[in-house]
């Protein structure tokens, strides 16, 4: 028999399969070589190789181009931490001390301790090239190791950071530019506040004095004086919406979040808002809120919001119209307060530019007066207290404007709280000797308004200072039982004034109410928190005046020698 062996065919066959897998073999080699060469020598990343000890042992061409050192210059000779910044490797050294808790680690080793434990690393770091130059570089770095998890090495790979940076100082100089901008028109918008408040306070101080001395004026100079009078207060609310939104839009705007009682919001809501309504004819319904609902705000600032929107539904309401607040749960923790009008309605066109800042929908050359602000801050306050705002409408049948607003539980009062919060009765005076107010201010024009206010008191006796100095002497010498206080005075300001008078035990027991025409909110709590027993501020509402004084005299009164430990809110 002849001899057993493979077929020609057969082995044929096999050593072609096998030329086949040879051949792919070689290709994929190259492909894997072609791969390898392609990341070593890419420009665009400088990576570096070291051996266990942290010496380069590679050092590619994309390394070579950023730091300007031929591979053969720092092969087997230096580290990467001797190209690093030594600051900010000895920085890093002590972030991963305490970031690990282990004993900080010298150069390279600080860099590498993380990948030695297995968790890659990215960090920023400044590279030094060459020649001295330095340039921002993002840098991973990872640990090599061997078929027995030894390690063998570290690779790193780095690519300038430096457009990144440049982008990102470019970015923070044109924040901290718009931040200086919006201080800078915070800044000037306090200081026109100011500055229109000063002659506002004659006019409107003066009119009121006419409108209520003796003899009464003439129907004809009466209604001179209510022009006057109208026109100032108009302009009295230009000035502080304006200033609103520019507070909020610089995010200066100051809220204190506390459960507000909505029964309690929308009694004084009704009491500000009910006369206004009758003088146009609009009858006004406001709900029964048998549940005691508490809501977390800012108690001025939601009254700001509620009678904004009932005085737009008064103002903008047909003749004999009517208006109707209504409350109802709208969503587990929320509650809904929607003001109904029937008025005019607007169409979905007018809808879509309701909030827009000086927008009046058209009604610019109405009979009612506005600035289109007023919305626009409603909005804005309703949401940095957390809620929403929103409106429905209908052309010819009537607007509904609801805003929703969190719950929250109501504070429980103990029973010295409830006591203490009673009205107290109105102060009564009897025919003892008059009362010594000291009013410290450097403007005639006020000076002469409060001297006629109170010529009206018997009760009073009024004692001037045009500076902070002599108002301080003046208050030593006399011992007043109440102080006003304006702000901006010659040489030392009514601040500094009011603190030497507090921490002299001779006078540190008068109240001292702060008069100024600075009516911004941020300086408005400052005052207070610095000690000022009160806040008015200019143009003076006469009423409120008198109502002022009498709190701080009756304090005077009944607490002799007794310091001010909490000043009130104020006013603004």
């Amino acid at each position: 028999m002849p001899e057993t062996g493979k077929s020609p065919t057969l082995a044929a066959d096999l050593a072609a399969a096998a030329g086949i897998n040879e051949q792919r073999l070689k290709v994929a080699l190259l492909k894997t070589g072609a791969l390898q060469n392609a990341i070593l020598n890419s420009a665009n990343f400088a990576i570096i190789a070291t051996d266990e000890s942290g010496i380069i042992q590679l050092f590619n061409i994309g390394a070579e181009r950023m730091l300007g050192y031929l591979a053969a210059e720092v092969i087997n000779k230096i580290r990467p931490s001797d190209i690093h910044d030594l600051q900010e490797v000895m920085a890093r050294a002590e972030t991963l001390s305490i970031e690990l808790h282990t004993p900080i680690a010298p150069g390279f080793e600080a860099l590498a301790f993380k990948a030695s434990r297995g968790i890659e690393d990215i960090y920023e770091l400044t590279y030094i090239c060459k020649d001295g130059s330095r340039f921002p570089a993002i840098v991973s770095i990872t640990a090599l190791r061997d078929d027995y998890e030894d390690i063998i090495g570290y690779l790193l790979i780095g690519s300038d950071n430096s457009v990144r940076k440049r982008v990102e100082m470019e970015l923070n100089a044109a924040m901290a530019a718009a931040e200086q901008a919006n201080r800078a028109k915070t800044d000037f918008l306090s200081s026109m506040s100011h500055e229109l408040r000063t002659p506002l306070n004659a006019v409107l101080g003066f009119a009121q004095l006419m409108e209520t001395g003796t003899p009464q004026p003439t129907p004809s100079q009466q209604r001179n004086l209510d022009q006057i009078l109208k026109a100032g207060w108009y302009l009295l609310e230009l000035i502080n919406e304006i200033l609103d939104l520019a507070l909020i839009e610089s995010g200066r705007v100051t809220l204190s979040p506390e459960p507000v009682s909505l029964v309690e919001v929308m009694l004084e809501c009704r009491a500000m808002i009910e006369p206004q309504a009758q003088k146009r004819n609009i009858n006004m319904s406001f709900p029964r809120l048998e549940i005691p609902y508490s809501v977390e705000a800012d108690r001025t600032r939601v009254k700001q919001v509620l009678i904004n929107l009932l005085f737009n539904a008064i103002k903008y309401n047909r003749p004999g119209g009517a208006v109707a607040v209504e409350c109802a749960l709208n969503s587990p923790g929320s509650i809904r307060i929607s003001i109904r009008d029937t008025g005019a309605g607007m169409s979905p066109d007018q809808l879509a530019q309701l909030f827009q800042p000086f927008n009046r929908l058209g009604k610019e050359s109405g009979v009612e007066e506005g600035t289109g602000i007023g919305l626009v801050v409603t909005k804005r306050l309703v949401e940095l207290m957390g809620g929403t705002i929103g409106v429905d409408s209908t052309v010819g049948i009537g607007s509904v404007f609801w805003v929703d607003m969190n719950l929250t539980t109501a504070p429980q009062l103990g029973e010295h709280d409830a006591v203490s919060g009673a009205v107290p009765p109105a102060p009564t005076f009897s025919g003892a000797a008059p009362s010594t107010l000291l009013y410290v201010e450097d403007n005639p024009a006020n000076l002469e308004l409060v001297e006629q206010l109170v010529a009206r008191r018997p009760d009073l006796h009024l004692l001037s200072a045009a500076d902070g100095n002599l108002g301080i002497e003046f208050a030593r010498a006399y011992l007043p039982e109440v102080i006003l206080m304006d702000i901006n005075l010659p040489g030392i300001s009514g601040i500094e004034a009011m603190k030497i008078l507090h921490a002299d035990p001779t006078t540190a027991h008068i109240p001292i109410i702060a008069l100024s025409a600075n009516a911004v909110p941020r300086d408005v709590e400052r005052a207070l928190e610095a000690g000022f027993f009160d806040y008015l501020t200019k143009p003076i509402k006469v009423g409120h005046f008198m109502e002022v004084l009498d709190v701080a005299l009756k304090f005077s009164r009944n607490h002799p020698g007794r310091i001010p430990s909490k000043p009130s809110k104020g006013n603004a």
